[in-house]
C-alpha cells in the first residue's frame, strides 16, 4: 500500500502564480487547496504577458499564496512531505521565483525538492482528477505549447508531433489584439464566436495535407489579419456581429486542424494496443467548449474514453505540478538545491526540436 503523501506545489513559470497542496495515497487524491493569483490587469495595457512584470509579481505573491493554500488546506509545512516546484519551462524570471521560493522553503523546513516539468503538470492532470491509467494519449494545447504525446509513465512521454510556430492559444492571444478584444484572448474569442457564423470566411487549415501530426497556426493568424483589414477597407470598421463571425471562423479552423491531427495522433497511438483506449486534453486551450466537443468527437470515433480537466485545472495551476511532484517522487525523483530553473524543457528529449534550439537546448 502506497503511503499517504502531502505536497506542496509552486507554479510561476507564465503570469499566474499558484500554490496548492494535493494529498495522496492508494485510495487516489484529493485536491486541499489550489490558490491562483492572475495578473490580468497588470499586462491589459500590453496586449500580451511581459515577462519583467511577470516576474516581480511572482515575487511579490509567491509567499502570499504559499500561506493562502496552505492555511486553506488545514496544515503547516511540518506536515508535509515534499515541496514540488515548476523548474521549466517558461519566462526564466518567473520560474527562477518559484525555484527559489521552493528551495528556501526545503531547507528551512528540512523537506525534499522536487523539479517539475510545467508540461509534465499538464500531461499527467487526467491521473489526478481520474485516476487514468497509462499508456494513454494526450493532447497539450496551451498559450506556449501544442503537442500530441503518448504517457507511457510519470517521467516517460513519447510525442507524436506538436506546433512548429505558434501555439493555439497564442493564436488565440494575438486574434484577440488583432480585433481589440480584451486579454486573455481565448476566452475572449470563444465568447464573441457564440453569436457568429463559423463558415462566413474561409480560413486556411495549414498543414491538413501534410503527413504526420505537426500543426502550424501562424498562417491562420496572417488570414484573420487580412480578412480584418479587408472588412475595414469596405465598411470603414469593424462591425460587431463581422468580428463575432470572424471569431467563428478562426476557432472553428483551429478545431479542424486539431480534430484532424487527432485521428492521424490516434492511428499510432491505438498501434500500441492499449487496453483501456483513452484520450485527454489539458492546457488553457482545452477550456475551449467548442474543441472539446469536436475533440471527444473524434475520440467516440476510436472507441476511447474521453478526458478533459475541471476548467479551474485547464489553465496553469499549481495541484497539477503538486500531483506531478508526487508521481516523480513515487518515481524515485529527488532534487537537490542546485536544480536549475530552464526556460526550455522538452518532455519528450529524444524528439527532435520542433521550434529549433540555441545555446539552451531544444525548444520544445
Amino acid at each position: 500500500m502506497d503511503q499517504t503523501l502531502i505536497f506542496l506545489g509552486i507554479e510561476s513559470s507564465c503570469d499566474d502564480t499558484a500554490a496548492a497542496v494535493v494529498r495522496a495515497d492508494d485510495g487516489g487524491a484529493q485536491i486541499l487547496s489550489n490558490v491562483v493569483a492572475g495578473q490580468t490587469e497588470l499586462h491589459a495595457a500590453f496586449g500580451g504577458v511581459v515577462p519583467e512584470i511577470a516576474a516581480r509579481a511572482h515575487a511579490e505573491k509567491l509567499d502570499i499564496c504559499v500561506e493562502q493554500a496552505l492555511d486553506q488546506a488545514g496544515v503547516t509545512l511540518k506536515d508535509l512531505d515534499a515541496i514540488a516546484v515548476t523548474a521549466g519551462p517558461g519566462l526564466i524570471g518567473g520560474v527562477m521565483s518559484g525555484v527559489m521560493c521552493a528551495k528556501g522553503l526545503a531547507v528551512g523546513a528540512g523537506l525534499p525538492l522536487i523539479g517539475v516539468n510545467h508540461l509534465a503538470g499538464h500531461a499527467l492532470t487526467p491521473r489526478l482528477t481520474d485516476a487514468l491509467p497509462f499508456p494513454y494519449l494526450m493532447l497539450l494545447a496551451s498559450g506556449g505549447h501544442c503537442q500530441f504525446l503518448i504517457a507511457k509513465g510519470p517521467e516517460d512521454f513519447v510525442r507524436l508531433g506538436g506546433t512548429i510556430d505558434d501555439a493555439p492559444g497564442e493564436a488565440f492571444d494575438k486574434t484577440a489584439k488583432l480585433l481589440a478584444l480584451p486579454q486573455p484572448g481565448g476566452p475572449s474569442v470563444e465568447s464573441e464566436a457564440k453569436s457568429g457564423n463559423p463558415q462566413a470566411f474561409a480560413l486556411p487549415r495549414p498543414l491538413m495535407d501534410r503527413p504526420g501530426c505537426d500543426m502550424s497556426f501562424s498562417g491562420l493568424k496572417t488570414a484573420l489579419l487580412r480578412a480584418r483589414d479587408q472588412v475595414i477597407e469596405q465598411h470603414g470598421g469593424l462591425p460587431r456581429a463581422i468580428r463575432a463571425d470572424l471569431c467563428a471562423s478562426f476557432q472553428a479552423a483551429v478545431a479542424d486542424v486539431l480534430s484532424k491531427k487527432s485521428r492521424r495522433a490516434f492511428a499510432e497511438y491505438m498501434a500500441l494496443s492499449p487496453a483501456q483506449p483513452a484520450f485527454a486534453v489539458a492546457g488553457g486551450v482545452a477550456a475551449n467548449q467548442a474543441i472539446r466537443a469536436a475533440l471527444e468527437t473524434v475520440s467516440a470515433e476510436f472507441n476511447a474514453a474521453f478526458l478533459a480537466p475541471p476548467l479551474r485545472l485547464c489553465t496553469d495551476n499549481a495541484a497539477m505540478i503538486a500531483w506531478a511532484g508526487i508521481e516523480r517522487y513515487r518515481n524515485g525523483g529527488r532534487d537537490g538545491m542546485d536544480l536549475i530553473a530552464r526556460p526550455r524543457w522538452p518532455l519528450d528529449q529524444t524528439a527532435p526540436a520542433l521550434l529549433g534550439s540555441g545555446k539552451k537546448g531544444a525548444k520544445a
